[in-house]
């Protein structure tokens, strides 16, 4: 696909607007921040048409899996893929053939054949083949996509990509009855009546499934990123299940605009950097309460255990939800899943020893906060998690851990094998009075595998005078020797891989953050342990009143209990909106003061001066941009030197002087 040579002044002036567009984003005030007007309004200022796909989806993904099925046969990488002669004979015809401007749902549909191909690996018998199909579906969306953002600028574009990315789409949408029918039956989890929204997927849930940091971490894409995340573009998500359902009114895809928002406005409460923000509160609560009641554990009032345990179970709640809602495979991907998980656990062992102290008549200092003393390295850990989201260091540990428990988990294996057989064999040996036990022997393998003591070698004829040490220095030399190799390397690699993609590995997690912190279940409206209540009282009331009565019922209890959350979100937001419309007056001087006073501040100034429509005329008139266009696509051979001139503002504007 082609696009016509633009003049040097329109170049500049459209480049000139996406720089102050990109700057809006970062900063927090650009044009799309300062219309952010509803679909309605946006439509008719910039003329978009409501957008459709232009052939059903069923009917694009299945085309689209022919064409990448007949395209590649060979384990393309993805270097090679981006390499121009593969470029030119592969990926770009696909892109002209795919991309339509009047369809939105083709990003959509390429995600969706990555996701199956990635997901064909373990039964195909090509399994590179297979991969290198999945890298060019996300290619190709990358590609697509980048189309779309180069095209569509302002307001306009960034509702279009927001449509592509966040809005819906149903996989069996087009698709023949019988075939719908046969294709859902495999379905088994009840699904949720949402108004005609059911069992669609966003493409941007996709793109977090199938991994697809590359696509992600393009421009198009960060762009809504960061408007949903600061909350500049709303709509009603989609999730798998909720626990608390709400689907009265379902929101379309639009441009906020605070000056028309009520002051109490409910739905603030799931913009995701608001909602990180408040999350992050929660935890801070919990983990004060968690002090309190471990610094008083010895004391005869137990007012701060019982007020733990009542937070807590709410702030466990709220954990099951986010991890239903979107299922885990989701869910896994945020940066502290593991360590959320892992408190649960704790917190639920620490319930049921808490239950057999009162039984036993212990309760004061008995096992339950034993127990709970482990938690104290999961949630000291998490706070630094929090603080900080984007450092390379917690991504990678997200990204090892799997390794790492998978590793462990093999070893672990092994190690009973090893176990049991060396208990076998000093059952079976009569010639030893006093035998070790099982914790004895579990001790002495343990000390080995570490590296730490090798009494267990030198003990190990009391199991058998030839198998004894044979089974041991076996066991030392693969749970010590070969694991911890394995082990080093497979960590030292990904993270090396993570490190050589640094910036698409962190722009990746934000979008983790920015699509979880956009909640559709209403449990997470009630902060705990009020969400406890909500569902005890809430869930039934559902099933005897209308959906118009229940809706009206949970958003009152949720402005009253986020009352003066809702109040700040709103001072702010208004407050940061107003700030922008005077931000050319009285604060253009501080502005100078502290981004201009600088050395080198003339180079960025430069750049960000209008040149004249004279100096323009000029430049055109030196470099026709066409002709260089035409002469590089015709090769070396048709090129010919361009001689030097003199410069002059008053060169002619046709090329009767030009050689």
């Amino acid at each position: 696909m082609t696009f016509p040579a633009k003049s040097y002044a329109e170049a500049w002036t459209a480049d000139g607007r996406s720089a102050e567009e990109d700057e809006g984003l970062v900063a927090g005030g650009s044009s799309e921040t300062e219309a952010c007007l509803p679909v309605e309004q946006a439509d008719e200022l910039g003329n978009i048409p409501v957008l459709s796909s232009t052939y059903p989806v069923y009917v694009t993904i299945h085309r689209i899996q022919r064409l990448i099925l007949a395209s590649i046969d060979e384990p393309y990488t993805l270097e090679q893929l981006k390499h121009p002669r593969i470029n030119a004979l592969i990926v770009q015809p696909l892109v002209d053939r795919l991309y339509d401007a009047d369809d939105i749902s083709t990003v959509y549909c390429l995600l969706a054949n990555k996701l199956h191909f990635m997901r064909e690996q373990s039964t195909s018998v090509h399994q590179a083949v297979t991969t290198a199909r999945a890298t060019l579906c996300e290619v190709l969306a990358t590609r697509i996509l980048r189309q779309f953002h180069e095209v569509n600028s302002g307001n306009q574009g960034l509702l279009l990509l927001s449509r592509m990315l966040v809005e819906g789409f149903d996989p069996f949408q087009g698709a023949p009855q019988a075939v719908e029918t046969g294709g859902r039956q495999r379905v088994q989890w009840p699904v949720q009546e949402r108004g005609g929204h059911e069992r669609k997927v966003t493409a941007l849930e996709l793109a977090i499934l199938s991994e697809s940091k590359m696509f992600i971490s393009s421009a198009g894409c960060q762009r809504v990123v960061n408007a949903v995340y600061e909350g500049r573009v709303i709509y009603t998500p989609l999730s798998f299940v909720d626990i608390l359902p709400d689907h009265y009114k379902h929101r379309p895809v639009s441009l906020y605009d605070p000056r028309k928002a009520p002051i109490l406005n409910h739905h603030r409460l799931i913009v995701p950097r608001s909602r990180n923000l408040i999350e992050f509160i929660h935890f801070l609560v919990l983990l004060a309460l968690y002090l309190l009641t471990m610094l008083y554990r010895n004391s005869s009032s137990e007012i701060f255990e019982l007020l733990f345990c009542l937070y807590t179970a709410g702030w466990v709640l709220d954990e099951i939800a986010a991890v239903v809602e979107h299922g885990w495979e989701v869910h896994s991907q945020s940066l502290w899943s593991f360590l959320d998980i892992t408190f649960s656990s704790i917190y639920g062992v620490y319930l049921l020893a808490r239950v057999y102290d009162i039984i036993v008549g212990r309760f004061p200092n008995g096992h339950g906060l034993h127990i709970l003393a482990l938690a104290a390295p999961i949630l000291l850990t998490r706070v630094a998690f929090n603080i900080m989201p984007n450092n390379i260091v917690f991504i990678s540990l997200h990204a090892m851990m799997k390794d790492f428990m998978l590793l462990t988990f093999l070893a672990a294996w092994c190690f009973m094998g090893f176990l049991l057989a060396l208990q076998w064999l000093i059952d079976a040996n009569d010639n030893f009075s006093e035998t070790p036990t099982w914790f004895t022997i579990v001790k002495w393998m343990l000390w080995i595998w570490f590296g730490l003591d090798g009494t267990g070698i030198e003990e190990s004829v009391q199991f058998h005078l030839i198998f004894g040490p044979a089974l041991m220095i076996g066991f030392a030399f693969l749970g010590n020797t070969l694991f911890l190799t394995i082990l080093v390397a497979m960590l030292t690699n990904t993270f090396s891989k993570i490190i050589a993609d640094e910036t698409s590995e962190v722009r990746f997690r934000r979008a983790v953050l920015t699509f979880e912190g956009v909640k559709s279940d209403a449990i997470f409206a009630y902060p705990p342990p009020f969400n406890i209540f909500a569902l005890l009282f809430l869930l039934p009331l559902k099933f005897f009143v209308s959906a118009k009565t229940f809706h009206s019922v949970n958003v009152n209890l949720i402005r009253a209990l986020n009352l003066p959350t809702l109040l700040l979100i709103t001072l702010y937001e208004r407050h940061q909106f107003s700030s922008r419309t005077r931000r050319k007056g009285k604060n253009s001087f501080l502005a100078w003061q502290f981004n201009y006073f600088s050395p080198h501040a003339d180079i960025d100034a430069v750049f960000k001066a209008v040149p004249p429509p004279e100096i323009c005329d000029a430049i055109e008139a030196l470099d026709r941009i066409g002709d260089a266009v035409s002469e590089k696509s015709a090769g070396p051979s048709r090129r010919r030197p361009v001689p030097p001139r003199a410069w002059s503002p008053h060169l002619p504007m046709t090329g009767e002087h030009e050689d």
